[in-house]
């Protein structure tokens, strides 16, 4: 890639200089008290916004939080952040209540050498996501107007043809920073020469949200494990009963047709625990996948299946894991998750995790992050990335 990094930024000098730093806050907030549940993602841009302090930048933060609809919703601030971010960094993080507003430009001109200020929630301005793009680029103006250089450290909205990710680096120098340059190049390895035998596990709900990625590495991995929601439909494909498990009917054809063409590689569970109920304290057991009831509902691969994807996992050198194999976030239906975090990090291979809900299950898990190969923050874009598809905000760094 032809991209300028946050190093050859810090080389020309960032003292007293304004940089606007596009960073994914996107952190899970609880719904009742709204604390951070996980805050993996602000962890994940202290590097770029420390050197930048410590090179005395006035370092001026911007973020999504969310789905707000283009205006302001108290349950979508990125107060919260603020105070957290301010925290890990030992300093006060100065908050500005609106983005583009009066507090956002009083917040940016006040600020000292060495100082962040976090502008709230891009999203509450229907120009960050606009499909037009006179009011997307009016916007990126008044976000620009922030900065002398910019920065994207927002690996997980790369994919994204946003006003503050795709409009902004136009009008500003511009610089990838340390986070999105890491992801960048661990991604690469998984698309360029992987080390093999190079496995790849895919969980989560939707054969439809995984389809395309399932057809770009097809033809490149050795094997292709496939738990969570999506594998029931693959089940039916085999012509099992699947009682009341999530089916996507319009694609079990499909799944078929992958099946006939994956040669052996697609790996699939041989049990699975099923429940009465989508419910915490359901009742459930572990049957064989020719064997699941009617009237039940699988949540999670068997230990039987745990054990035969570790077994595959065992002999990989490379690893790509994107998707839980069950609901983890409900004990009963977490061992499957957990069993192959865990023979993730048994295996001598460089893994990766694919972001979303995979970081999630291995924050949530207790698991010890430093033992995996790299914790993506990006599980849309690792996917699209890996799919070959280009990146509107990677594209953006690279003009």
């Amino acid at each position: 890639m032809s991209i300028r990094t946050l190093d050859d930024l810090l080389a020309e000098g960032v003292s007293g200089r304004r940089v606007l730093v596009r960073a994914d806050l996107n952190v899970p907030l609880d719904k009742q008290t709204g604390d951070i549940t996980d805050d993996g993602r602000i962890r994940a841009v202290l590097p770029t916004l420390g050197a930048l302090v410590e090179a005395g930048a006035k370092v001026v933060v911007c973020s999504h939080l969310g789905r707000p609809k283009g205006a302001p919703d108290p349950q979508f601030s990125l107060s919260p952040v603020a105070g957290r971010l301010g925290e890990l960094l030992g300093a006060p993080v100065r908050f500005a209540t609106d983005t583009v507003g009066d507090s956002a430009r009083s917040t940016v001109a006040d600020l000292a050498d060495g100082q962040v200020a976090l502008l709230e929630n891009l999203r509450f301005n229907a120009g960050e996501t606009s499909k037009d793009e006179a009011e997307r680029g009016a916007f990126a103006d008044q976000l620009a107007a922030f900065g002398d250089a910019y920065v994207d450290d927002a690996f997980g909205a790369v994919h994204r043809k946003h006003a503050s990710v795709y409009d902004v680096p136009a009008r500003l120098p511009h610089v990838a920073g340390r986070l999105v340059l890491r992801e960048v190049e661990v991604l690469s390895k998984l698309t360029s020469e992987p080390e093999r035998p190079y496995v790849v596990v895919l969980g989560g709900s939707k054969v439809s949200d995984k389809l395309a990625v399932i057809e770009a590495l097809l033809p490149t991995v050795d094997r292709l494990l496939i738990g969570g929601g999506m594998c029931f439909t693959f089940l039916k494909a085999q012509g099992l009963e699947v009682g009341t498990s999530l089916l996507e009917k319009d694609m079990v054809e499909t799944c078929r047709n992958l099946l006939e063409r994956a040669d052996g590689k697609i790996m699939l569970p041989v049990d699975v625990v099923v429940a009465d109920a989508f419910a915490p304290d359901a009742a459930h057991d572990t049957v064989r996948v020719d064997g699941i009831p009617s009237h039940r509902l699988g949540l999670d691969v068997g230990p039987e299946t745990v054990a035969g994807f570790s077994a595959a996992l065992s002999q990989a050198r490379t690893i790509f894991w994107n998707g839980p194999m069950g609901v983890f976030e409900m004990p009963a239906f977490a061992a499957g998750t957990r069993g192959i975090a865990e023979a993730i990090t048994k295996a001598d291979a460089f893994s990766v995790v694919g972001g979303g809900d995979s970081a999630a299950a291995v924050r949530a898990l207790g698991l010890d992050e430093s033992s995996f190969g790299h914790i993506s923050t990006g599980g849309g874009a690792s996917l699209e990335y890996l799919e070959g598809k280009t990146l509107p905000g990677i594209a953006a760094l690279e003009n």
